[in-house]
């Protein structure tokens, strides 16, 4: 909010940057001539002001706990941890078609179990659809040619997934879930 009637240093401040300005640039120049002679003029060339931006959200730090929590859940299951780490070059593709077999189960029960996902867009894939203005740039990504203002049209190439529910479950106290598998050790 500008206040009514400027303190002396504000005016200074202000005669400064007007000077300045008036020297490098002779549109503003010609703009302050005319406020001093009492004309308001419009010019045809001036854009339009632009709106102003959105403030932006500031980055928040995401809790370790849940990633930690849900990577012992897909190792406890699919020994997804192990699979990850070990190096394929070595094994035939049916050696590697068995062991994923094992993993995607694994995986699939872990979110079967620990949440509820549904697709964000509800159209088969390959569907044609019109995106208006204001749709939700989070749950959609325009990719391809991206050109001009909404609405857009274009094929839905991934429905998308949201997740509707969560249910981690409980931890201990004391559960340190760094440790995504204990070592084990045979006696």
């Amino acid at each position: 909010m500008t206040e009514a009637n400027p303190s002396l240093l504000s005016k200074i401040s202000l005669a400064f940057g007007t000077f300045f300005s008036i020297i490098s640039d002779s549109r503003f120049a010609a703009r302050v001539r005319d406020l001093r002679a009492g004309e308001q003029r419009i010019e045809p060339s001036a854009p339009a002001p632009a709106a102003p931006k959105p403030p932006v959200a500031p980055l928040r730090e995401a809790a370790p706990d849940g990633a930690l929590q849900l990577l012992g859940l897909f190792q406890r299951e699919a020994r997804f941890v192990d699979f990850i780490r070990e190096d394929i070059t070595a094994y035939a593709d049916a050696e590697i078609g068995a062991a994923v077999r094992v993993v995607h189960e694994g995986c699939r029960k872990v979110l079967h179990d620990n949440f509820t996902i549904n697709p964000v867009r509800d159209e088969a894939e390959g569907s044609r659809i019109t995106l208006p203005a204001g749709f939700d740039a989070a749950a959609i990504r325009i990719i391809g040619n991206v050109v001009g203002q909404p609405p857009f049209h274009g094929s839905i190439v991934h429905r998308g997934w949201r997740v509707v529910e969560t249910r981690l479950p409980k931890l201990a106290g004391g559960h340190e879930l760094r440790i995504v598998a204990p070592a084990e050790v045979e006696l």
